[in-house]
């Protein structure tokens, strides 16, 4: 998951990647959209809805504020001290909007998507559609920010949220279209449990799962 959307923070190049990662505030809300704005800018899902990289570049902040704002009350958002990597988890039961979570961000939806909202659906539809049918907490959204990536702030970011799922008894789930992915999920206990693609042309994905017991 750009350009001058919040505010940009620099790493700390001599931080602790394990250190202090956090529950995310409000406070927090324009540094981490911006962070995931910068992380999928080049996510091949995220260039199949959105095309055209300049477009893609003004409606990614749109994006990731409806779905920060949108996962606040489903399960767990995160990031590093130093604002360097965030993830967001939806716990079991809160995987999927409901009707009045979808209707209340109907609008800001809309001014984010525009023109690209049928490729959207699309996406969405089938995530949906390969999601597991067992209890699971979503690692709904996970971004590093491309200057602090390969040092060890993404894999903090997700670790600091299976060390809260320590002790629910249930595994833990991802997708992601993003092949170089799967060795950095896999590191951190992740298989892959299917590979399916986006009807008509859409994105290849992979479905990933981490026992309760890793």
């Amino acid at each position: 998951m750009t350009p001058s959307h919040g505010s940009v923070v620099r790493p700390d190049r001599n931080a602790d990647p394990v250190a202090g990662v956090r529950v995310v505030g409000t406070a927090d809300r324009a540094r981490i959209v911006a962070l995931l704005a910068r992380a999928f800018a080049d996510d091949p899902a995220m260039a199949y809805i959105f095309p055209d990289p300049a477009d893609r570049a003004l409606r990614l902040p749109r994006l990731f504020g409806v779905l920060f704002d949108s996962d606040a009350s489903s399960g767990i958002r995160l990031v590093t001290a130093g604002g360097e990597a965030a993830t967001l988890w939806r716990a079991p039961g809160q995987t999927s909007d409901s009707m009045l979570t979808m209707l209340l961000h109907a609008w800001p939806l809309w001014r984010a998507l525009g023109g690209s909202i049928g490729r959207a659906l699309a996406v969405s539809s089938a995530i949906s559609a390969h999601f597991p049918r067992e209890a699971v907490w979503y690692l709904h959204l996970a971004g590093c920010d491309p200057a602090a990536q390969g040092r060890g702030f993404g894999a903090a970011a997700v670790r600091g949220g299976l060390d809260r799922l320590l002790g629910s008894g249930l595994p833990a789930y991802l997708e992601t279209a993003a092949e170089r992915n799967l060795a950095f999920y896999r590191a951190l206990g992740f298989e892959i449990t299917a590979e399916w693609s986006v009807p008509k042309g859409g994105p290849r994905f992979w479905s990933m799962l981490r026992p309760a017991s890793s």
